[in-house]
């Protein structure tokens, strides 16, 4: 996948960039650079750009300065460090995750799922991490648990992983498929084996679908942006719901298995 910055709405840009599996499939991964209403700008997540991306982020600033990188899923870390050379003098925070693999980066006590930064920025986002889940995975390979960060002013939600959008060709829509907002496929490997997991989580995704019911925007990781101007189909809200609700077999026989 080519690098490209998109400009999602004024004060939100979506990174895209390349992430290859094995060094030959690419699923592609991202950051997003979103500008607060103090005109300062946070990164969420780490992308390890080129010249020709970083002269289009020095062209949004325009002068302007990145306060703090944020960090928001524990397993994606191979862009950390380029990240932290490229804006020096940000904050940088990350997961419990990031600080363990990274000991010598100048991280900030409080960590990206700490309740303390989420208010720090609450005039412009809103963060939200899945319950009944394992947020960090003894399980290398379940990567299914991130920090969700929502911007109020753009109608965008950004997400690592947890959620994920298959957006086809339109060509496709003649035969009846359709673009499809759904879980990461680790869902069943990520609930925490305990009597309530899956009610937690299950609780979780619906007021995740209520409280950023006006999101307009869904930018993933791994997957295709959702953006208003080209959903061809459902509000994100309804997206979500019909998402958890294609996990409901899974997550009622997780709750039998536990009880």
């Amino acid at each position: 996948m080519a690098d490209k910055i998109i400009q999602v709405a004024e004060n939100f840009w979506n990174i895209r960039g390349s992430f290859r599996i094995g060094g030959v499939v690419d699923i592609g991964t991202q950051a997003s650079l979103v500008r607060l209403d103090n005109g300062s700008f946070v990164l969420l997540d780490s992308y390890a750009i080129g010249e020709s991306l970083a002269s289009e982020i020095d062209a949004i600033l325009d002068g302007g300065e990145i306060e703090a990188i944020l960090n928001l899923h524990p397993f994606h870390t191979i862009h950390v460090e380029r990240m932290h050379e490229l804006f020096p003098e940000a904050r940088l925070h990350g997961t419990q995750r990031h600080l363990d693999l990274f000991p010598d980066l100048p991280w900030e006590e409080v960590r990206s799922e700490d309740q303390e930064l989420h208010d720090w920025y609450s005039d412009d986002l809103d963060f939200s991490i899945p319950r009944g889940v394992d947020f960090i995975s003894a399980n290398e390979n379940v990567h299914f648990a991130s920090v969700l960060a929502y911007h109020r002013a753009s109608g965008t939600i950004h997400v690592d992983d947890t959620l994920m959008c298959i957006r086809l060709p339109r060509l496709l829509s003649l035969v009846g498929l359709r673009d499809r907002v759904s879980f990461h496929p680790t869902l069943a490997m990520a609930l925490e084996k305990r009597d309530g997991a899956a009610a937690e989580f299950r609780e979780w995704a619906a007021e995740i679908a209520e409280a950023w019911g006006d999101a307009e925007n869904l930018c993933a990781a791994h997957s295709s942006p959702l953006l208003a101007e080209t959903n061809r189909g459902a509000s994100i809200r309804e997206r979500i719901r019909k998402a958890t609700g294609r996990c409901e077999l899974l997550l009622s026989q997780h709750a039998r298995r536990y009880r």
